[in-house]
């Protein structure tokens, strides 16, 4: 660790930096002329990009993303999408948002169901059409979503979240404008950032890394942790004026799409998928109750490099809340309570369900990237510790 060798996953074009996507309107036209744009509950905040695009000669239908995507939303979406005969797709929005407009590229040009291509409770054939090209810009710095190769859905007759993975998924033009994500609420801030964090946590101690992604997470733990402190230490009503930290979490949100992408992630979001079908909560609130957790049982379970790079990222975490290391994981979980994370209890989790879903985290594509095989048992007590 890390891999020698590596092949690299990435999209057509990234265009970074604050104000940038109403300076690249052209780019985002270029992608085609019939336009199926996915945007989050409110369509008045895509207003803007609606009028930009049809000023430039696109013809523009839109669906809205209200929650993250289940199977029935995505289905219904598709249909749309046909019947609009569009040739591209955009989404505007947070990590739902992306990931549906993704499924669309992908599905809207496919012959089959949508249970047809999902991995694990569907057949996870591949996608039988080249997607739509497509363009993402994300309002929330977390997912890291715009430049993956899989959506995620949910499929409430499983009690599942899987993903539609395909590597032609890749989106044709990523545009991360921290200045989009300048108004996004305190809790939704809180949940995204811990999300970002996770993605640029579990591709460094994955099995998988590579000196690609070890380029993009070394630097970003500890600039996420930073910002994400410096936003929460102010009121909402300021949030607003933390540019310089939303621009620094944007930019981690970046590294952990791309390192994800392109190596693995690991027990975090292996438990995360099972959850995200038994409980309603956003995933960003799971995955950063369950960081601490796993990072602990981790520690605990590896030998050699593996337990040297997650002692490194519990260094990195004591440095940035100024304590001792040895207070590391409790102090995060702590902090992130204190801002208004609730434990998976209160997310809804009954512990009569933790054993199904650390049994379906053992089969997920996420855990293939833990550093270590974590056993049932395990896994059953992170969820016990997290509640």
């Amino acid at each position: 660790m890390p891999r020698p060798d590596f092949s690299l996953h990435l999209p057509t074009q990234i265009i970074f930096g604050r104000n940038s996507a109403g300076h690249h309107i052209a780019n985002i036209a270029a992608i085609g002329e019939r336009v199926l744009l996915v945007h989050g509950a409110n369509a008045k905040r895509a207003a803007w990009l609606i009028t930009a695009l049809q000023a430039e000669g696109l013809v523009i239908d839109t669906v809205a993303c209200p929650r993250e995507p289940d199977v029935a939303l995505i289905e219904q979406c598709v249909a749309r999408g046909r019947a609009h005969a569009c040739d591209a797709v955009i989404g505007l929005g947070g990590g739902a948002v992306i990931d549906t407009a993704k499924a669309l590229a992908g599905l809207i040009p496919a012959t089959g169901s949508v249970l047809d291509y999902l991995e694990v409770v569907g057949e996870g054939k591949r996608l039988d059409a080249h997607p739509l090209a497509w363009a993402a810009l994300p309002t929330t710095a977390g997912t890291g979503a715009e430049v993956t190769r899989n959506a995620v859905i949910d499929v409430p007759a499983a009690k599942r979240k899987v993903s539609l993975r395909d590597n032609r998924l890749l989106p044709t033009l990523a545009i991360i404008d921290s200045a989009l994500t300048d108004q996004t609420p305190r809790e939704v801030t809180l949940a995204s950032g811990l999300d970002a964090i996770t993605q640029v946590i579990e591709p460094w101690i994955s099995g998988q890394a590579n000196r690609f992604t070890d380029a993009l997470c070394r630097d970003a733990i500890a600039t996420g942790l930073n910002a994400l402190q410096a936003l929460m230490a102010v009121p909402e009503a300021e949030m607003q004026r933390q540019t310089s930290a939303r621009d620094e979490m944007a930019w981690v949100s970046l590294c952990g799409g791309l390192a994800l992408a392109n190596a693995k992630l690991g027990a975090v979001h292996g438990l995360a998928g099972p959850l995200g079908g038994v409980i309603s909560a956003p995933h960003g609130a799971i995955a950063g109750r369950l960081l601490p957790y796993v990072l602990s049982a981790n520690q605990q379970a590896c030998r050699g490099e593996a337990k040297q790079r997650i002692d490194e990222v519990q260094d990195w975490i004591a440095q940035s809340f100024n304590i001792s290391a040895v207070q590391a994981f409790a102090h995060l979980a702590t902090w992130s309570q204190q801002q208004g994370l609730p434990g998976l209890g209160a997310m809804g989790l009954c512990k009569a369900d933790r054993p199904r879903v650390a049994q379906a985290a053992l089969s997920s594509s996420s855990m293939q990237g833990n550093p270590v095989v974590l056993s049932e048992a395990t896994l059953i007590d992170v969820l016990t510790n997290a509640d």
